[in-house]
């Protein structure tokens, strides 16, 4: 008795039904991955950034005039990031003097970089005229920080810095 070893055995022949299942096989495959692909960005978008951009575009004068304004005003503005026990973030606004300023409002958002839906509004109190703190702990992370000074209605500071907490 004889025994064929895998070098002595015929090689199986390619009928029509190895091709079909191959072929199925094949593309039952790539439709998976482009399903479960789709599913994925579909799921992670967050949406656009602009509204309407013919909107956006129409506004783009007053932005430009609002930062030459803000300009202007020679104010310093710094944000300082603490860390440890007492973490936040505390504002310093100054005029070009160096004088503290009055009577304004810090509007104030961590901005995730990738998902607008993940942005965080921060609420803040003035300890001191021109001198803010936030009282919302913040959450750990790299933030595009957007600091808005108002007064009454009308912003007249706006600055936008990548941080890490």
């Amino acid at each position: 008795m004889s025994t064929l070893t895998a070098k002595e055995r015929a090689p199986r022949p390619i009928t029509g039904r190895t091709v079909l299942i191959y072929f199925l096989g094949f593309f039952g495959i790539v439709f998976a991955m482009n399903f479960y692909m789709v599913r994925v960005a579909v799921s992670s978008f967050s949406g656009v950034e602009t509204e309407s951009s013919y909107k956006a575009g129409l506004s783009f004068k007053n932005d430009i005039a609002a930062a030459n304004a803000q300009d202007a005003r020679h104010w310093s503005v710094e944000a300082t990031l603490q860390r440890g026990d007492t973490s936040g973030v505390i504002i310093t606004a100054r005029d070009a003097q160096g004088q503290a300023l009055a009577g304004l409002t810090a509007e104030v958002r961590l901005a995730h970089p990738s998902d607008k839906r993940r942005d965080v509004m921060l609420e803040f109190a003035e300890l001191t005229p021109g001198r803010f703190k936030n009282l919302t702990p913040i959450p750990e992370g790299q933030w595009d920080l957007v600091i808005g000074l108002t007064r009454e209605t009308e912003t007249v500071f706006r600055s936008k810095s990548r941080v890490s907490f």
